[in-house]
């Protein structure tokens, strides 16, 4: 069965993100760029990865993406529609309207979304983008667990998990670590 994973960077007072959506707070070094580049290209956006030149850069883990609306918006900016056209995309949202046929928008039960996804025959792991609010809605479902933990307070912002009061506990089964003081942990539902 296909494993939903929440690949996500943290501060380490528990922010993915500041206040006003930042992330160029992160102190990510170019070993810690090359690693992303090699382990996990998939989660790039495409535009990104076009930078980079890892256009034709295989997906290792993830072929599947679920993110939430203010995880998707930024990609207007780009401005693109499908942020992460390597990929299955789906926003969840009740109120955004895509006209994109490569993102599919789930208006209802997230987690339901889920469990179709994990349930299909083939496929590779499904990505969690974010944010907190959809990672809270859907940790009955979260497999796994990759936190990328950098040495930074943010003092305020996005949580990594956005919700109610839920004790879930999960097993490290691994960690590596950079240079500057970043470290990979990876868990698992225990």
């Amino acid at each position: 069965m296909r494993k939903l994973v929440y690949y996500v960077g943290v501060s380490l007072d528990g922010y993915i993100a500041g206040p006003d959506d930042e992330v160029d707070f992160y102190p990510v070094s170019e070993e810690m760029i090359a690693w992303i580049n090699a382990r996990y290209p998939e989660t790039l956006p495409t535009h990104i990865r076009r930078l980079l030149g890892l256009d034709d850069a295989p997906n290792k883990v993830f072929d599947t993406l679920v993110m939430g609306r203010g995880t998707y918006e930024p990609a207007l900016d780009v401005p693109t529609t499908s942020p992460y056209s390597h990929l299955r995309q789906y926003v969840v949202s009740s109120t955004l309207t895509i006209d994109d046929p490569t993102v599919q928008v789930e208006a209802g039960d997230p987690i339901g979304l889920v469990r179709r996804l994990k349930a299909e025959d083939t496929g590779m792991d499904i990505y969690l983008a974010g944010g907190g609010r959809l990672a809270a809605s859907l940790l009955p479902e979260i497999d796994e667990i990759i936190l990328k933990s950098y040495p930074v307070v943010a003092g305020a912002g996005i949580p990594m998990f956005a919700g109610g009061f839920r004790p879930t506990l999960f097993t490290p089964t691994r960690r590596e670590s950079f240079g500057n003081g970043t470290q990979v942990t990876w868990l698992t539902r225990a």
